[in-house]
């Protein structure tokens, strides 16, 4: 991958390709078709309020190539946070290159020396080998827990 990508954290202007890549990601990973209009008020509501979070891009020549969500989590085990790395997608074109590695170093510089951060954690579709080993790379280890969810309908 080209030294031309930068690496920021995400702002309002890209609300648009940031809603793209996770209707995209929803997709290729699951199969699930998710309505663009929703997805593009939950990016824009972790833009314009960053309680929920805070998207992390990677640009070249002026085009965001790829992106993830950090969320939080209170850990009263560890009296600290923990990011979550969501809502990870890279362009097909761009992947293999190092881009998502860019990301994740730039997280952890940003998580480095900072107490009240104890860690990253995510979650990845079983079936989804290469993100796993993407994942197992960058010193992340599985976990021994299973996912549970109840979701309510949308208003």
């Amino acid at each position: 991958m080209s030294d031309k990508v930068v690496i920021r954290f995400g702002r309002c202007e890209d609300a648009s390709v940031l809603a793209q890549f996770n209707v995209a990601m929803a997709w290729e990973t699951e199969e699930k078709h998710l309505k663009l209009s929703t997805v593009t008020k939950g990016v824009k509501a972790v833009l314009e309020q960053p309680e929920h979070g805070f998207y992390v891009v990677a640009e070249q020549h002026g085009d965001v190539i790829a992106s993830l969500l950090v969320t939080y989590e209170w850990s009263d085990w560890r009296c600290a946070r923990f990011w979550w790395i969501q809502s990870v997608y890279v362009k097909p074109e761009c992947r293999a290159q190092g881009v998502f590695r860019r990301l994740y170093a730039f997280l952890h510089a940003e998580a480095s020396g900072r107490p009240e951060i104890c860690g990253f954690r995510l979650y990845v579709e079983k079936s989804n080998h290469t993100a796993q080993q993407t994942y197992t790379r960058m010193n992340m280890e599985k976990t021994g827990y299973d996912m549970y969810e109840s979701i309510f309908d949308a208003p």
